[in-house]
């Protein structure tokens, strides 16, 4: 046997092994000496650019930077989240020996709605060093060439408002919007007489020109929203601007009043509670749209909510006859009424002047004028000064430091009981009473019955108005009259009228089940203040300055005439209450109380 041949063949293998063993340790030092990134750290760039909305970025870490950028930034538009975050968890081979990139993927759309998901990536080595193998899958595992994600809100239809009696005052319905695309249009002047022309029977406010000028300030290539009709004025004018180039309509369904012009302001903002309640309500979904922009597949859901009905405070009786008080008055006229037992905000109303001015009725800041001797008298009547019979002079005209306050007409009733002063709203009297005090008075007087507080209230943005405290003789004079610095609102009276009636500040409230928040609690007057008071204001009914509302009932009031501008313009003014209804009346540049009482007048006798 010739062992040295099987030693040699022996000895040829083991040589080969260790040379190819060496050939494999010669090897592993030139791939430990790349210096490109690895595997991981393209993965890792690419998942985070994408949550960070770096499209170009991601883009530039796949081998198709140029089709993944318009991918990507596809859908990021049209998920639009409000933050993303994605995590690399691994990278391994799969069984052909690609490196495999495995990923979470978080979607974060706002109001705690989130999309997570897992996926996986494959990896590519090409000269430039290792790539993102581009895929659609790449940024969901469902997601096929020509398709992209997309998010949907699935908003429930809003529920009905209800009055406090559970009648209905705004339901859903659904609304057509015209819009103009001025790239569609071709002649675009030409198309915006054709909608003026026929649009003008519904809304006369829209011209040629105004359409022309919202066209010109709309962000080009978005259209521009003319007009939003109701259901049934759509009808009316559909055969006449259907078929007009660039013109859309696009519909929705929306919280509408039951009649057109019916609580305009108030309502406006109950609507967006509601609004705020669609939202909280709604769901969501993540869907695939093809190439055409139809949805393909439903990723992921969650249904919306249905919305239950608002029940607001207002009653529909007294809205009605709030409107019906102020709609005929040819200034701007407002009213607002409220329970003083309660606070509940039983109506608020405005013509139409008044409503070209925004919700001036709960914010607009006026001087109160004599409106504003309620507060006068209350501080008066608290310090123990002065009481219901106390003699007070009321000549024509009183000088103070050089400033002339007259009497309306410049009456003279030289020596009377305040309460006479009061109800023929003698101007002397309560400006000399105003000077006796100190300058704080009549600012914690106003702060004890409401005026000043502020409030957050569900429904409507309310300002009451302010009354800082006099710092000169002048100034408590004229603040004493309601003129000066005084400024209030008619929401701002309504409560002072509520509190005097109530004998505390009520807090206000316009949506049931939702809590207003005050700023203060002020300390009431006296039970004995107000009970003078109170009979001060009645005797301006039944025999001072508004004895037109003598046979509505026991109603308790002042009136109020207050100069404005350079004092040649006064508003009229009328606040009181009748049992546990209160109000304020204002109606602007109307030279003196009577309009304002007419007005009362005529809420009384239908609410």
């Amino acid at each position: 046997m010739d062992v040295s041949g099987h030693f040699g063949i022996l000895a040829d293998m083991v040589s080969s092994r260790i040379l190819a063993g060496a050939a494999a340790l010669l090897l592993l030092p030139l791939a430990a000496c790349s210096t490109g990134p690895s595997e991981e750290d393209v993965a890792a760039a690419f998942v985070n650019a994408v949550a960070a909305g770096d499209a170009v970025g991601a883009a530039n870490q796949t081998d198709a930077p140029d089709q993944a950028k318009q991918a990507l930034e596809a859908a990021r538009r049209n998920l639009a989240p409000t933050a993303a975050h994605a995590m690399v968890r691994e990278v391994t081979e799969d069984a052909q020996g690609t490196p495999t990139a495995r990923f979470d993927m978080s979607w974060d759309f706002g109001a705690g709605r989130v999309w997570n998901y897992s996926n996986e990536l494959k990896l590519v080595e090409q000269e430039q060093g290792w790539k993102v193998r581009w895929a659609p899958a790449v940024l969901h595992p469902q997601l096929a060439a020509g398709q992209s994600l997309a998010y949907r809100e699935q908003r429930p239809d809003p529920a009905p408002v209800l009055d406090r009696d559970g009648k209905q005052l705004m339901g859903p319905e659904q609304l057509i919007t015209v819009s103009l695309s001025a790239q569609e249009a071709g002649d675009v002047p030409g198309v915006a007489a054709s909608l003026a022309n026929a649009l003008k029977t519904i809304e006369p406010a829209i011209t040629q020109q105004s359409i022309l000028d919202g066209v010109a300030k709309t962000p080009q290539g978005q259209p521009y929203a003319v007009v939003t009709l109701r259901q049934g004025d759509y009808e009316q004018v559909k055969s006449r601007i259907y078929d007009l180039p660039g013109v859309r309509f696009p519909a929705q369904t929306r919280l509408v009043t039951t009649e057109r012009g019916y609580g305009t302001q108030v309502l406006a903002g109950v609507a967006r509670v509601v609004d705020q309640q669609v939202q909280a309500n709604a769901g969501w979904r993540v869907v695939t749209l093809d190439a055409a922009g139809q949805e393909a597949a439903e990723l992921h859901g969650v249904a919306e909510r249905p919305v239950a009905p608002t029940n607001v405070t207002l009653g529909d009786r007294a809205q009605r006859a709030a409107e019906q008080a102020v709609d005929p008055v040819p200034q701007a006229a407002m009213l607002v009424a409220m329970q003083p037992s309660t606070g509940e905000v039983l109506a608020v109303a405005q013509n139409a002047p008044a409503d070209a001015q925004g919700p001036v009725a709960l914010s607009g800041q006026y001087p109160p004028g004599s409106t504003f001797k309620t507060v006068t008298a209350t501080a008066a009547l608290g310090s123990g000064e002065a009481g219901i019979d106390t003699p007070v002079e009321c000549p024509a005209e009183k000088v103070f430091d050089g400033r002339p306050l007259p009497n309306d007409k410049k009456f003279d009733l030289g020596v009377v009981p305040l309460r006479t002063a009061f109800a023929h709203s003698c101007n002397t009297s309560f400006a000399q009473l105003a000077v006796d005090m100190p300058g704080e008075a009549l600012t914690d007087a106003a702060h004890q019955l409401g005026l000043g507080v502020d409030f957050e209230m569900a429904g409507a943005t309310t300002i009451t108005g302010k009354v800082p405290p006099g710092g000169s003789t002048v100034q408590r004079a004229e603040n004493g009259i309601g003129q000066g610095t005084v400024l209030a609102s008619p929401f701002g009276m309504a409560l002072v009228t509520s509190s005097i009636a109530e004998g505390r500040m009520p807090v206000p409230t316009l949506v049931r089940g939702a809590q207003t928040k005050a700023d203060a609690t002020p300390q009431p007057p006296a039970p004995q203040t107000l009970d003078q008071l109170r009979t001060m204001m009645r005797e301006v009914v039944t025999g001072g300055t508004a004895t037109a509302l003598n046979g509505s009932g026991d109603v308790r009031g002042k009136t109020g005439t207050a100069q404005f501008g350079d004092g040649t313009h006064s508003h009229g003014w009328f606040v009181g209450y009748r049992g546990d209804l209160a109000f304020a009346v204002l109606v602007t540049d109307a030279g003196s109380s009577g309009p304002a009482v007419e007005a009362a007048k005529r809420f009384l006798a239908g609410a």
